[in-house]
């Protein structure tokens, strides 16, 4: 069955809290019940009873047996409770797959006095990390000045943050919820400042998030900022991932010199080419870096020779 840290380290607790529970009862018992027996009353003990006088040094015991009892029952619990612990943390070190169908990866930067989050979508986000419900959180934390330690309390997450290292935890929250993140390392005059939010979304909610930040908008006007409509197409093309294919967009696909672009698979750099296709306008290049959602104006210039060709051939016809 799939754990998260939470049930891990709940589960630890509850066996060491009812262990400890059950050996105090024992031990409490056992005292009482040996003062009540051995209590002082008064009365001189039976003929059978060998007892030593005062300054005497007692003998008997018979063997021991009860010393290697408690000895050999308390070793067999306490090795026992030692070997379970330590699988379990190991299964909170690497998890593996453990039934886990989806998961998603995020870098964490502390810098600054603030946390830093990107997406392996390209996505990248600051104070508030979202995640989806019930899906596992692969996090990789790394620091862009100073030590730090990245904490969620309520996920029992803590990882160092230290310049040109990462470190790799993972958590899986079941529930939609928020909860404070933290960092857990005294780093400079504000780091009690340093605070974020964890907030854990339904999964239909956090895709309908990470969609949003996958958009793309673009809007085509000319120089006195009117649409334009046509006599153009527009060519996208990822800078840093060969597998993404290019996409060209002609000018019918735009609504009044305008179109939204919402099944983007990876944010990064892009490079956007728009060209003529009937020679009228400039071509114009240019290239951005898509961490969030996009909205680009472009203004298309006329193609100045296209104009003196065309005064030119206006002119001889006069």
């Amino acid at each position: 069955m799939q754990r998260t840290r939470v049930d891990v380290f709940e589960n630890i607790f509850l066996v060491f809290l009812g262990l400890g529970t059950l050996v105090g009862i024992v031990v409490v018992a056992y005292t009482l019940y040996n003062a009540y027996k051995y209590r002082d009353t008064g009365e001189p003990a039976g003929d059978d009873e060998d007892l030593p006088s005062v300054g005497e040094l007692p003998t008997g015991g018979k063997g021991g047996k009860k010393l290697f009892l408690s000895f050999g029952i308390s070793a067999v619990i306490v090795i026992s409770l030692v070997i379970w612990t330590y699988g379990m943390l190991l299964y909170v070190e690497d998890p593996g797959t453990d039934g886990a169908q989806d998961s998603i990866e995020v870098e964490v930067t502390g810098d600054g006095f603030a946390w830093f989050y990107e997406y392996d979508t390209g996505i990248e986000a600051t104070s508030t990390l979202r995640v989806p419900a019930g899906e596992r959180v692969w996090l990789q934390v790394t620091s862009g000045d100073v030590w730090h330690n990245f904490g969620i309390p309520d996920q029992r997450v803590k990882a160092d943050a230290i310049p040109g290292e990462y470190d790799e935890t993972w958590f899986q929250a079941d529930e939609p919820g928020k909860s404070e993140i933290e960092c857990f390392e005294l780093c400079g005059e504000y780091h009690t400042s340093m605070v974020g939010t964890l907030d854990v979304m339904p999964e239909d909610e956090f895709d309908q998030w990470m969609d949003d930040q996958l958009t793309m908008r673009f809007t085509m006007v000319d120089g006195n900022e009117s649409r334009v409509t046509e006599g153009y197409e527009l060519t996208l093309e990822h800078q840093e991932n060969d597998s993404i294919e290019d996409r060209t967009l002609t000018a019918e696909e735009f609504d009044n010199g305008t179109v939204e672009i919402t099944d983007i698979e990876q944010a990064g750099q892009y490079n956007v080419t728009i060209e003529s296709t009937d020679g009228q306008f400039e071509t114009v290049e240019d290239q951005f870096d898509m961490t969030g959602p996009v909205d680009e104006t472009y203004t298309l210039e006329m193609n100045e020779s296209e104009n003196n060709a065309s005064e030119t051939n206006d002119g001889g016809e006069n």
